[in-house]
């Protein structure tokens, strides 16, 4: 079992966070399930980790609002006595009525007011794990779907706004990991770049030779929340040779 006590992992009430979170609980870790409007999903959540023994709670908050952040960093604190480990999935910009500036706004703003909100109350030895794409990660060298171009760049924005914390970070012994993955089968993003630009999860299936599904690439996530990198440690997850030969790296 895990020393890490408690964990919140953002947009956890479906997906990758939802997978990333249970497998967090059944290392023993109680967990914050953050959810933007949906709670019977969050609370779906919550119910299948306590059935297993585990520990959660569900809390609404939107991250690109003030007061957002530091509700799940008190949630943490108030049910499981510490914050140990930040997941930082959530992410969009895909959507058309949330305001222009909707993607800069979640996939960095909202991550670094995040950090900020849990720094004070991150343990000693913890650990931050951002999970992006490679679509993102790559795309100052490796160019995109017309669609996803501007979520791409905000979610690299955020990516880059993260890693100067990491001296802070390291004063108090916290790593920062970076989880970088293809595109994923079932997931919302691959859904709506596919119905945009029909056969693009085909191409890159075809590229990548596999595409993981939600709960492969969970697993990846929670793995490198334990995992002996150093602070800034990218872990690519499949499929990221094209992008780093199209890199030259």
């Amino acid at each position: 079992m895990s020393e890490y006590k408690g964990a919140i992992v953002t947009g956890s009430s479906r997906g990758i966070g939802s997978v990333t979170a249970q497998l967090l609980a059944e290392q023993g870790i109680g967990v914050v399930i953050n959810y933007r409007a949906k709670a019977p999903r969050a609370n779906k959540i919550v119910a299948a980790i306590e059935e297993k023994g585990g520990k959660a709670v569900a809390v609404g908050a939107d991250l690109t609002t003030v007061e957002g952040p530091q509700a799940l960093v008190d949630a943490a604190i108030e049910n499981f006595g510490s914050l140990d480990v930040l997941v930082l999935n959530a992410s969009g910009g895909m959507e058309t009525t949330l305001g222009e500036n909707y993607a800069l706004r979640l996939n960095r703003d909202a991550q670094v007011a995040m950090l900020q909100a849990a720094l004070p109350k991150l343990s000693e030895g913890g650990r931050i794990v951002f999970v992006t794409s490679h679509q993102a990660h790559f795309i100052h060298e490796v160019s995109t779907m017309d669609a996803y171009d501007a979520v791409a760049k905000s979610k690299r924005a955020g990516e880059d706004a993260l890693r100067e914390f990491i001296p802070q970070l390291a004063e108090k012994g916290i790593k920062f990991v970076v989880v970088s993955g293809d595109m994923i089968e079932g997931t919302i993003t691959a859904t709506l770049l596919n119905r945009v630009e029909p056969g693009a999860i085909e191409a890159r299936r075809e590229a990548a030779g596999k595409l993981y599904s939600v709960e492969e690439f969970g697993a990846e996530v929670a793995k490198m929340v334990f995992a002996d990198v150093e602070s800034g440690h990218t872990e690519l997850v499949g499929g990221a040779e094209d992008f780093l030969k199209q890199a030259g790296k």
